[in-house]
């Protein structure tokens, strides 16, 4: 969970822990991102850099995870980034030879995609939409990706992974990472104040950020691994690998929660490897 972006003279938003529905999650973090992707883009951006594939905080490369497949087996294929932001991974994906398509919910993470790839050799089609009404027709995919995208924001994952199955071939491949399960136990914090156990892992509560009336204007949903095994299998996939990057010695930097010190000592990423059912 990683606070709100506030402008200076904003008053700071309430967090709670509170149930939030499809429609409120979406309408708030539609908002969420468009008035913090520029910020966003300042501070994380030299980290993702503008055609690079990077799973989570700990920096895990596709290039060494190989989570899609080969990168030589990524020529041609048609793949969806599902919560793509600037669309660095779908860039990427084109790089290898792909044929990526970036969706988001953000309309200003998309405006920062196209001043990404302006004057770039490679075009990558972008679509703004949300993740649990895909605006595609059955079978448009061969692979769909979303690294930290829509998932840990989504009220309802069955939904959207059901849609996902959909636009996907049989056979198709949907990689997704998200905030380890076991982090929610934990204060949201880099230092030794984050490392003792402060909720409990199976409150899944979603976590709310609300203005002075109320709104939501930040939510993400709290799922444990096997809600997420469970999910996977309802929304139509068979898991194949499930991913806990360790962090890395060369990753010296601090994300929000995610920083060396807990990352040596706890999971701060989970990556749920699943193929289309039939």
């Amino acid at each position: 969970m990683e606070r709100i972006i506030q402008e200076p003279d904003a008053p700071e938003p309430e967090a709670t822990r509170r149930d939030a529905g499809v429609t409120e999650s979406s309408r708030a973090n539609r908002g969420w991102w468009n008035g913090n992707a520029d910020e966003y883009q300042r501070e994380h951006g030299t980290f993702l850099g503008d055609d690079r594939f990077v799973w989570g905080p700990e920096g895990l490369d596709e290039v060494e995870a190989e989570l899609l497949g080969p990168a030589e087996e990524l020529k041609g294929l048609d793949v969806l980034e599902i919560g793509a932001g600037a669309a660095q991974c779908s860039r990427w994906l084109a790089g290898q030879g792909a044929r990526p398509v970036a969706l988001d919910l953000s309309h200003r993470q998309l405006q920062h995609a196209l001043r990404i790839g302006e004057g770039r050799s490679v075009d990558v089609p972008l679509v703004e939409a949300d993740a649990g009404t895909l605006p595609f027709k059955d079978g448009s995919f061969d692979l769909a990706c979303s690294a930290y995208g829509a998932m840990p924001f989504v009220a309802d994952p069955v939904r959207v992974l059901r849609d996902v199955r959909r636009v996907l071939r049989p056979g198709g491949r949907f990689v997704f990472s998200v905030t380890h399960p076991v982090r929610w136990a934990f204060p949201d914090e880099p230092g030794p104040e984050g490392l003792s156990v402060a909720a409990s892992y199976f409150d899944r509560t979603p976590y709310v950020e609300q203005d002075d009336e109320g709104n939501a204007v930040y939510v993400e949903h709290h799922r444990t691994i096997g809600d997420r095994v469970r999910d996977v299998v309802a929304g139509g996939f068979r898991l194949v690998d499930l991913v806990e990057p360790e962090w890395p010695a060369w990753n010296t930097q601090e994300w929000g929660g995610w920083s060396p010190l807990r990352g040596n000592l706890i999971p701060g990423s989970a990556i749920f490897v699943c193929e289309r059912d039939g």
